[in-house]
């Protein structure tokens, strides 16, 4: 099957006590998938787009059960299998003021951090319209730091359309590990998305949101850049025009996986053939309903997307 969207990256299991537990007291946890290009091939495959999601993962029952969740939302999962190697796995413990959320990661030697080119679905990257992956990926090993800039390079030479979210994480690697590797790999990403904090403490840029965005396409050659802004919306350049779209208010349940499903709402309507100023709108509601839902996956249909335009005065023609 070719995809409309094809992405790579790592799936773990998500595991937190009830809501106002603490992780040391609890005696139940909740169990459910979470990464960062999954959670965007569901939402985009939820809003209408055909989606791949490439991957390593151990042979096992917790392999399995990613895998079984990523397609039970549409998803068609494409996956290098291994005997031997491990399910990577979080802990969060949600937070309420004054307490902070806490997020313990377990993700060390997980079947991830060894996946290589060759193990996985080149053809479909070849044969997609977007090939998205983010810049969580590179940081988890040298070697999917290789793989990544393949995989980006692949589908270039390919003419698919690449996109690439800078996701940045101090857990992971620090600010100027994560510039050289990002600035390594723009030479081959169409379309970036970026929190303006990241492009501030990762990319050493100042201005404002349109500055960031014009000097980010002017020095990479990007044919979009993303600039997000949490609460104040998110800035899109594309062809020299700005995008302004500010964010939708919405009741926070759960805010892990807003990013995510901002960014597979706006590659489902370009897809689509939207133009960047709808694509953004849809994107921005599509981060608003995730926030309403516990977990990290936007489980949303196109209905109640454009319900929230529509009340906005949004009129998008489907």
């Amino acid at each position: 099957m070719t995809a409309d969207l094809v992405t790579f990256g790592e799936t773990m299991l998500r595991l937190n006590p009830p809501a106002g537990t603490r992780l040391e007291t609890a005696t139940t946890l909740e169990f459910r998938t979470a990464g960062a290009e999954s959670n965007v091939a569901i939402a985009a495959a939820r809003l209408g787009a055909s989606s791949v999601w490439l991957s390593k993962l151990p042979d096992s029952p917790l392999g399995r059960r990613v895998t079984n969740e990523v397609r039970e939302h549409g998803v068609e999962p494409r996956i290098a299998w291994d005997d031997d190697a491990r399910q990577g796995a979080y802990y969060i413990e949600r937070g309420a003021d004054p307490r902070p959320t806490t997020v313990i990661y377990d993700r060390a030697d997980a079947a991830i951090t060894t996946a290589r080119p060759a193990e996985l679905d080149r053809d479909a990257i070849r044969d997609a319209a977007v090939f998205y992956t983010s810049g969580i990926t590179p940081a988890l090993s040298p070697t999917l730091a290789e793989t990544t800039a393949d995989l980006l390079a692949t589908a270039r030479a390919a003419g698919t359309t690449t996109a690439f979210d800078l996701n940045y994480r101090s857990k992971l690697w620090s600010p100027s590990e994560a510039r050289r590797a990002y600035e390594s790999l723009f030479a081959d990403v169409d379309v970036l998305v970026a929190a303006e904090r990241d492009v501030h403490q990762v990319l050493d840029r100042e201005g404002t949101a349109e500055d960031l965005a014009r000097g980010l396409a002017a020095d990479f050659d990007f044919e979009t850049v993303i600039v997000t802004r949490g609460d104040e919306g998110a800035l899109g350049l594309a062809d020299g025009a700005v995008v302004d779209q500010p964010a939708f208010e919405t009741d926070t349940v759960d805010a892990i996986g807003t990013g995510d499903a901002f960014v597979g709402g706006y590659l489902a309507r370009r897809i689509a053939g939207d133009g960047v100023d709808d694509a953004l709108s849809y994107a921005a509601a599509t981060a608003a309903l995730k926030r309403t839902m516990e977990g990290d996956l936007a489980v949303v249909t196109p209905a109640e997307v454009e319900r929230i335009l529509e009340r906005d005065g949004r009129d998008i023609a489907r």
